[in-house]
C-alpha cells in the first residue's frame, strides 16, 4: 500500500518551526519533529527554519523553507 504513514507526526501541506540539527550525505539538511527526521534542502546545521511538508514516506518527510 502506498501513502503516508497515519503514524508520522507531520503532514503533507502543514507548516513547521525547524531546527536543523544535521545534514545528510545528499547535503541536506536534517529536522526532527517528535523525532521524526525532515529532509530540508537549502538548510545548514544551526539554521531555524519554517518548512512546509512535500512528501511523507515511512521512516522520513521532505519539506521545503518558506
Amino acid at each position: 500500500m502506498g501513502g503516508s504513514d497515519p503514524t508520522a507526526p507531520v503532514d503533507v501541506g502543514k507548516e513547521y518551526e525547524v531546527n536543523i540539527e544535521d545534514i545528510a550525505r545528499e547535503g541536506d539538511g536534517i529536522a526532527r519533529v517528535e523525532g521524526f527526521v525532515i529532509f530540508v534542502a537549502d538548510t545548514k546545521v544551526g539554521d531555524a527554519v519554517k518548512i512546509q511538508i512535500d512528501k511523507v514516506m515511512r521512516r522520513f518527510a521532505i519539506g521545503h523553507k518558506i
